[in-house]
């Protein structure tokens, strides 16, 4: 457990039981990040978006091979985190793991909710004896980008420019 400003971070596994949940933060995350580039709500939160999104948490949380973890504030589900093997196939996962997704809810971002979530990242690397962690960052979530940049990150000259509908 860890502090944040305002309560206690209670990181634990996450169930099926909190996707519902999930799928609401991560909305509320999509709207608000992608929002602050310049995509109204009606183009960030679809039906179409709304069922993969509820598919792919349902499959990261019942998956064997990926980690979904949830942080929870006060009793209520603040932030979520989804890792697991690289993506790439040009990267071991014997070495290697990748930080697919942190969500935090917009109204608890810069309380350190994002923090606690990301040193569990961490701990799992180390736990699992892993010497390289992996990420994507679309290129226009600057937010996000800063957050990495501040835990460490550094860019590898891959770029990601984004959603196909989130144009310049």
């Amino acid at each position: 457990m860890s502090c944040v400003e305002g309560g206690a971070v209670e990181i634990r596994e996450a169930g099926l039981g909190d996707l519902s949940g999930i799928v609401e933060l991560h909305s509320r995350a999509r709207v608000a990040y992608y929002g602050a580039g310049g995509l109204p709500t009606e183009e960030v939160l679809t039906p179409e978006l709304a069922r993969e999104q509820r598919e792919g948490w349902a499959a990261a949380i019942t998956s064997a091979r990926k980690q979904v973890r949830v942080a929870i504030v006060d009793g209520v589900l603040a932030g979520v985190l989804a890792m697991g093997p690289p993506h790439s196939s040009d990267l071991d996962p014997r070495t290697t793991a990748q930080l697919y997704q942190i969500h935090v809810d917009p109204g608890l971002w810069a309380r350190g909710v994002g923090g606690a979530l990301h040193a569990m990242f961490v701990r799992h690397l180390a736990h699992e004896g892993l010497v390289l962690g992996v990420l994507e960052v679309w290129e226009r979530n600057t937010r996000a980008r800063a957050f990495y940049t501040r835990h460490g990150w550094r860019p590898d000259g891959t770029s990601r420019p984004g959603p196909a509908w989130w144009s310049s």
